[in-house]
């Protein structure tokens, strides 16, 4: 969920055994839970943050960045012994990337932690969960959200083929890309009508809906109170950087599910979209997200 970024710019992505030169390193803030609560928090969402970090550098770092976005931090907890999540990421010039995640402190969130951040969970409007910390927590996550009439958002990534039945029927809306649908199903997801049919193997194991998403070509959504599944197209846009594009749609999706409840889930994918699109044309994750005073007053 935490993730300090250590990211270098190439003119492609190395083979295995090959060193190659670039042209561009810096640092940055990621990891997948903290970017889409960032997202969210741009967009204007009151947001808070429930995980773990090394009581290190890169920690001290990470919590202030919160604090710099408006992020409650308060069940942001710190490890004494355990360094703080990285990530290793390599891009090429047409935006591709390869990344190696060293999860760290995030697999130190545990029970005792999320007890200490129930009044947070109980009184939250959307809980948005992935798979960065040990499943079993996130899973308790979802079960504690269903218990207050939260609405949950869950993203298998990074996502495993042995899931456990149970997040999908706790998930108001199940949200995953091309390549966790494939491993979630065991089927090829290279084309819209691939996502149509892996959307309707994910939706009958108990979802309210499934929102698969697939870069350029767009998304499919599929509901449980729906007949259709709707293919949303994306922006044409020009790619500098991918990196964190899926977070920045899910931070968005967090969003107008929260502050738009009444707005069809197939219009929220459209704006969230909008907003992916625009991210990936800056470099960088988080750096590259919109805030709200960056986007189009109809998305709003």
């Amino acid at each position: 969920m935490f993730q300090w970024l250590l990211q270098c710019q190439a003119p492609r992505l190395p083979k295995a055994g090959e060193t190659i030169h670039g042209h561009r390193f810096f640092t940055g803030f990621g990891g997948k839970g903290a970017n889409q609560c960032i997202q969210a928090a741009k967009l204007g969402a009151r947001t808070a943050m429930v995980g773990k970090v090394g009581k290190d550098f890169f920690g001290d770092s990470y919590i202030q960045n919160f604090k710099d976005n408006g992020v409650n931090t308060a069940c942001v907890f710190q490890a004494p012994d355990v360094a703080t999540g990285a990530a290793s990421i390599v891009v090429n010039d047409a935006g591709e990337n390869a990344i190696v995640i060293v999860a760290g402190a995030n697999l130190l969130l545990g029970a005792a932690e999320l007890q200490a951040s129930l009044p947070a969970l109980s009184r939250t409007t959307v809980l948005l969960c992935q798979l960065e910390i040990r499943p079993e927590c996130s899973l308790q996550a979802l079960r504690t959200a269903r218990q207050h009439n939260v609405k949950t958002i869950f993203n298998p990534a990074p996502a495993v083929p042995d899931l456990d039945p149970d997040f999908y029927t706790l998930s108001d809306v199940l949200c995953c890309n091309e390549s966790e649908a494939e491993l979630l199903t065991g089927s090829p997801v290279a084309t819209v009508e691939d996502a149509r049919r892996a959307s309707g193997e994910l939706l009958g194991r108990g979802c309210g809906a499934v929102l698969l998403t697939m870069g350029a070509q767009g998304c499919v959504v599929l509901e449980a109170k729906g007949a259709a599944t709707h293919h949303v197209p994306a922006p044409a846009v020009t790619a500098v950087d991918t990196t964190g594009a899926g977070d920045s749609f899910l931070g968005a999706l967090a969003f107008y599910m929260a502050h738009y409840p009444a707005l069809p889930l197939e219009e929220m994918a459209r704006r969230a979209n909008h907003i992916a699109g625009v991210s990936v044309q800056a470099v960088g994750t988080q750096a590259s997200y919109p805030s709200r005073t960056d986007l189009p007053a109809e998305l709003f």
